[in-house]
């Protein structure tokens, strides 16, 4: 039996400043077009459908358009909630989409015991969600304790309690939304700690011939039969070294399984440049990342002027700009109290210092002169307000 493994849509999703919802929708596209030219039997979505518990219109009209297409495909679609779905939400008509071949697992209460039921020539495979479990909600229905390890083996246990209500040689798969130890995070994944313990013992697992994991956004295996498939699309810089894919599972007779990734469309490459300002502006070097969304960390001793305008004349996609780090640049026992600093100085002295400090150099002199009658027009004011 073959699945398409996808997880961490985020439809809604910005990065940074750029709308992606044209990037989503070629990802979606593409989901439909693997899964057609691949001859798939089920889509597994692990979670994260969309980014904010009350999406934006943009975002569930994607989602709308997505379902729409897919299920022309006449193949089991099985999805369940991630911690950035709100799950009732995601759930409404979950009865009327099933009959469409669309299977929402979305209430922890049923959906570890409730299985959509595949067959092929080799026999059934039973296919169960575990939505995401926010352990504080949940902990109490699936008596268990109030930590993610707690409730996540509450939920096994019931599945391997269904699952043995059918014949030996079943198989089975599970969808779970959940921090499974031995994955590689990102910037760009929601802390879901609680207690100090987010992560899941991959052993939690045990007996399941497939996991189909979403949370983490990189691609990655946590043993040979549990699996991220990651994001289809980069959604922080810390991802500029992912490869974002689909996943295709091939699973034999016995229950073991081959994988196989499918490289998604890639809107803009990523990239991050370190240097000073000047540097970065005359580098032959970059030239190849005028056209990638860029993050950019300044080395120069002061925050030059205006660096955002002057880096999109060269890199017009910059997105992210990390200022100089002040605290590096002073020496041990070189760091004067504001007090300190302030002593002897009047006013004017400390405007143009401020200048100096933000721009990199000294107020040239027609901004001395503006300068001067700012300060001496504020002084002015403040006087005539105290007599």
């Amino acid at each position: 039996m073959r699945f398409l493994h996808t997880s961490d849509w985020h439809l809604g999703r910005r990065f940074h400043e750029a709308d992606v919802i044209d990037a989503q929708r070629a990802f979606l596209t593409h989901i439909h077009a693997t899964a057609r030219d691949r001859e798939v039997d089920a889509i597994l979505v692990a979670g994260d459908i969309y980014d904010r518990a009350i999406p934006s219109l943009d975002a569930v009209r994607l989602f709308d358009s997505a379902l729409t297409q897919l299920a022309e495909l006449h193949i089991p679609i099985i999805m369940i909630s991630g911690n950035h779905d709100s799950a009732h939400r995601l759930g409404v008509g979950a009865t009327v989409l099933a009959r469409a071949g669309v299977h929402l697992r979305t209430d922890p209460d049923t959906a570890c015991t409730r299985p959509v039921l595949l067959d092929d020539e080799h026999g059934t495979v039973a296919v169960y969600g575990i939505p995401y479990l926010e352990p504080s909600l949940t902990h109490e229905d699936l008596d268990a304790d109030n930590s993610h390890q707690a409730v996540t083996t509450a939920a096994m246990d019931r599945i391997r309690a269904d699952l043995a209500s059918y014949p030996p040689n079943t198989r089975s798969v599970v969808i779970a939304h959940a921090f499974v130890a031995g994955g590689e995070s990102s910037s760009s994944e929601r802390d879901i700690t609680v207690g100090g313990l987010d992560y899941v013992a991959a052993g939690t697992f045990h007996d399941i011939d497939y996991v189909a994991l979403g949370h983490l956004h990189g691609a990655q295996n946590v043993n040979d039969r549990i699996h991220y498939s990651g994001s289809p699309l980069a959604y922080s810089f810390s991802e500029a070294h992912h490869t974002k894919t689909l996943t295709i599972v091939d699973m034999a007779a016995d229950g073991a399984v081959a994988l196989d990734r499918v490289n998604t469309p890639v809107p803009r490459p990523l990239a991050c440049l370190k240097g000073t300002l000047k540097e970065l502006l005359t580098d032959p070097a970059h030239e190849p990342l005028t056209g990638s969304w860029l993050q950019v960390t300044l080395t120069d001793p002061a925050l030059p002027y205006e660096p955002m305008a002057q880096l999109r004349r060269r890199f017009p996609h910059v997105l992210s700009l990390v200022p100089p780090d002040p605290g590096q640049l002073k020496q041990a026992g070189d760091n004067p109290t504001y007090t300190q600093r302030l002593q002897g100085r009047n006013d004017l002295d400390i405007a143009c210092d401020f200048i100096t400090k933000v721009r990199g150099d000294a107020p040239a002199p027609t901004e001395h002169a503006l300068l001067r009658q700012a300060v001496e027009h504020a002084q002015h004011t403040a006087h005539e307000e105290t007599v």
